[in-house]
């Protein structure tokens, strides 16, 4: 029995990994997608994604035939505090932080997510945090570095780049709170929907709307593909990890998103990476199977045996 259960438990492990690491490649897979809405107004069309989000979230959830609670008291605080950082300054930070730094100043930024998850997740979940989780962190990190390189940046790119570390982190670490009651679908559902309405106000005083009727198939079916799977399917299959394995192991499949990235770019006609990529690659590979491998059971008292009668 004992070794049934041995063999079972890492395909249990890797079932509840799953939808993580497949939301985490959906999340890579947007840097490039997102590239045809660089023109677009940004409050405004991200207002419209996360509608639509929500809109479709809503009826598969009535499909599914799950219930929806409505939040109370400080969950309002914590789910706005997930669309406030998560959907809203994130976005914000990632589209002026590239104003005075290189892109990949904000992804190796962003990239180092799985050492803040791992160290304040698990006390917000009760627990100490994980040593296993706490070594293989900064080496996903590193592997996430060698993948997005390096670049050029001035004080200003620094802060933002800070901030979204900060606002990548939140979206994880301020739903743990209220993932228990909520479970995946409630959380993103509220999150989602909350997100929309920030930033259709924020649209209505710094944009003009009318400016979502000059964008043209590429930017809508850009929209479109950021709604359905980087939002909606992602932040299911991400927060059902979450609160299947914890923050701090799920953080560390924030590195699957550049191997997503790059693997994207090279699908897209983006040429082959070089050895620097490629080594990141093994890296992040590496830490993952350290970080996340099954931890070791302790070994139990022997038996006790009756001596001998002489």
């Amino acid at each position: 029995m004992q070794a049934a259960q041995a063999v079972r438990s890492p395909s249990l492990a890797f079932r509840d990994l799953a939808p993580g690491i497949a939301g985490m490649a959906l999340v890579g897979s947007s840097v490039t997608v997102s590239r045809s809405l660089v023109d677009a107004p940004l409050f405004a069309v991200q207002a419209v994604r996360y509608t639509a989000a929500a809109l479709l979230l809503l009826a598969l959830a009535r499909a599914a035939r799950v219930p929806l609670l409505r939040p109370r008291g400080r969950e309002w605080l914590w789910l706005a505090g997930v669309a406030a950082t998560g959907l809203v300054l994130f976005n914000v930070a990632v589209v002026r932080g590239v104003a005075h730094a290189e892109p990949a100043v904000i992804a190796v930024a962003v990239a180092s997510v799985p050492i803040l998850l791992g160290l304040i997740g698990p006390f917000l979940e009760g627990r100490r945090p994980s040593r296993q989780v706490l070594l293989a962190a900064p080496v996903v990190v590193a592997g996430a570095v060698l993948v997005e390189g390096t670049g050029r940046t001035d004080a200003a790119g620094v802060a933002w780049a800070a901030l979204a570390l900060g606002c990548e982190a939140g979206f994880t670490l301020l739903a743990v709170p209220v993932l228990r009651r909520h479970g995946p679908w409630g959380v993103s559902v509220h999150a989602v929907w909350m997100g929309a309405v920030m930033l259709a106000g924020l649209a209505v005083c710094f944009e003009r709307p009318a400016d979502l009727l000059e964008q043209g198939a590429a930017q809508w079916a850009a929209a479109a593909y950021l709604a359905v799977l980087v939002t909606a399917v992602a932040f299911l299959l991400w927060y059902r990890t979450v609160a299947a394995v914890g923050s701090g192991r799920a953080g560390l499949l924030t590195g699957v998103a550049p191997l997503a990235a790059a693997g994207t770019g090279v699908a897209t006609g983006g040429g082959v990476p070089g050895p620097a990529v490629w080594l990141g690659l093994v890296v992040v590979v590496a830490g993952l199977a350290a970080g996340l491998r099954p931890p070791r059971r302790a070994a139990g008292p022997l038996p006790h045996r009756e001596p001998a009668s002489p």
